[in-house]
């Protein structure tokens, strides 16, 4: 292809005539191939400088390895399962999705399942249109004057409590990341989970599927609801166990559950399926006229801006670095969003501010790649999908405080970054350096260490007593747990004292209980490293 060629695309999915001709009108060359098979597809998209897709069109290795001159792909939407991301940061080609395009339409769906769930439209339709004429079976829920749980305040969320708070609806709602000044704009209490589930009339969940919200709703949880409570759930399967939730259905504990989303989809078969107080949708949240359209206007301007001007818009995999700053930027990239990391999995509960530091030469440098870098760090325990670009974004919406302090002299290092949490009154700080390129830890909790980053790590507090490393490594190997490194720092002798441990895997769960039960140890997390920089 000539150097002079403009950039071709493939629209492997059906976009809008406006989509295609936004690639058009800017110069490009867009080709319209839907329903393409995977032979068809690997016969062809080594042409394509860009590949935009739905859900339908698989991006897989086998697609990517084909993909000889493909630089970017954008996904109209917000899901990526059928993109691999991995395989395509290897090829150094950009996934660009929209996170924003279809949120009121989710949001709406979502109270149109709790209306559905409160009135029993589904049950009453089927009913009625066999001819039954049931009138005393349906007796409804009034949603007014009732107090709506959501789990998840972000973006869709807020969209949520805006549009509960019109129906004259109390709105409380449990997200750590949801500050109090947020909070006090949407007009809904701040509360925690145990709150949330003793005090709800109805739960709708907002939250992305993580390993710290997976079965959010567990037996567990859901029998500390209110007797009789509505459930919707048009964010992620996942969240609730679905066995749990359909003996609460049968025994009453939830009076009717409305889901848009499930565990394994397409959802064939499904405990909750034949459940008469639950209603199903396949997956619509995002399925309106305006919302396919926002979403498909959106990555056909985001593509075009990268392969003509290499913006970058909404990017999964990739900083919003300028090719000039690259080389410079690229490993202080990588230790804010560690330290940011490291934070995020550190840090319990709600997060109201946040300060990174810039000391030294990296003072001197445009800074706002490493800011969002931290953030993204800080915020992906809590929200998986997060990046370097819906970074600012997600953690303004939240309300989160957010300063930066440049200092151009650091007494100890060439260049320093600093990391501060604020929560509740109380302060963590985390700072790191590069040491020949490499990121490392310096500095937590005011207490100093030198401690590289590893895939895999185990973080442990405790009173500086003896024997305390010893039967710490002792529980280790007993535990058939590998120590790779080992870096020690206290505050003073007998006083507080932290150990950073690399190991060569995971450390499993009752690992890290049986090392919290020894004398003298305060607090212990595992924490892995292992896919930062690639976020």
């Amino acid at each position: 292809m000539s150097a002079d060629m403009p950039p071709k695309i493939l629209i492997a999915d059906e976009l809008s005539a406006a989509a295609l001709a936004i690639f058009t009108r800017r110069g490009l060359i867009a080709h319209q191939k839907t329903g393409l098979g995977k032979e068809e597809l690997l016969a062809i998209i080594g042409e394509y400088d860009g590949l935009a897709v739905r859900s339908a069109t698989r991006a897989n290795k086998e697609v990517i390895a084909a993909a000889k001159r493909l630089r970017v792909i954008g996904r109209a939407g917000i899901g990526v399962d059928n993109i691999d991301i991995p395989a395509a940061t290897a090829r150094g080609i950009v996934v660009m999705n929209t996170p924003f395009g279809n949120s009121i339409t989710t949001a709406e769906h979502a109270i149109a399942m709790l209306f559905a769930a409160a009135r029993q439209l589904a049950a009453a339709d089927a009913s009625t249109q066999a001819g039954k004429w049931e009138k005393n079976r349906f007796l409804g829920f009034e949603l007014y004057a009732k107090t709506l749980g959501l789990i998840g305040c972000g973006n869709i969320g807020g969209i949520v409590a805006d549009r509960a708070q019109g129906l004259k609806m109390k709105v409380i709602a449990y997200d750590p990341f949801l500050s109090a000044e947020r909070a006090l704009e949407l007009g809904v209490e701040r509360v925690e989970l145990e709150e949330l589930l003793a005090r709800a009339d109805a739960i709708s969940l907002h939250t992305p599927l993580t390993e710290k919200t997976r079965n959010i709703l567990s037996a567990e949880a859901l029998a500390k609801t209110r007797p009789g409570v509505l459930l919707v759930n048009c964010a992620r399967g996942g969240l609730v166990d679905e066995t749990a939730l359909r003996a609460a259905l049968d025994s009453g504990q939830v009076g009717a559950a409305a889901f848009d989303v499930f565990s394994t989809e397409p959802a064939k078969d499904n405990p909750l399926f034949g459940a008469p107080n639950f209603t199903a949708t396949p997956h619509l949240g995002a399925s309106t006229v305006e919302a396919q359209e926002n979403v498909a206007l959106q990555v056909a301007e985001q593509m075009a801006d990268f392969l003509l001007f290499g913006a970058v818009t909404n990017a999964l995999n990739m900083p919003s670095i300028s090719a000039e700053e690259a080389p410079r930027l690229r490993p202080f990239v990588g230790l804010a969003e560690k330290l940011g990391l490291l934070a995020g999995q550190l840090v319990d509960g709600p997060i109201e501010g946040v300060e990174i530091r810039y000391e030294g030469e990296v003072a001197r440098l445009n800074v706002r790649p490493l800011t969002a870098a931290a953030l993204a760090g800080l915020l992906r325990p809590m929200l998986q999908d997060v990046n370097m670009v819906s970074a600012p974004a997600m953690a303004k919406e939240r309300g989160l405080t957010l300063a930066e302090t440049l200092q151009e002299t650091s007494a100890t290092y060439d260049s320093r970054v600093r990391l501060v949490v604020t929560q509740q009154g109380k302060r963590r700080s985390f700072a790191g350096v590069l040491v020949g390129q490499e990121p490392r830890i310096a500095e937590m909790d005011d207490i100093p260490l030198e401690a590289p980053f590893q895939p895999f790590m185990l973080f442990t507090r405790n009173r500086d007593k003896p024997g305390v490393i010893g039967a710490l490594a002792t529980n280790l190997g007993e535990s058939g747990v590998n120590i790779a490194t080992f870096h020690l720092g206290r505050t003073g002798r007998g006083e507080d004292a932290l150990a950073v441990i690399g190991v060569d895997a995971a450390v499993p769960a009752d690992v890290v209980a049986r090392v919290a039960g020894l004398a003298h140890v305060k607090e212990v997390k595992a924490l892995g490293f292992g896919g930062a920089e690639n976020a």
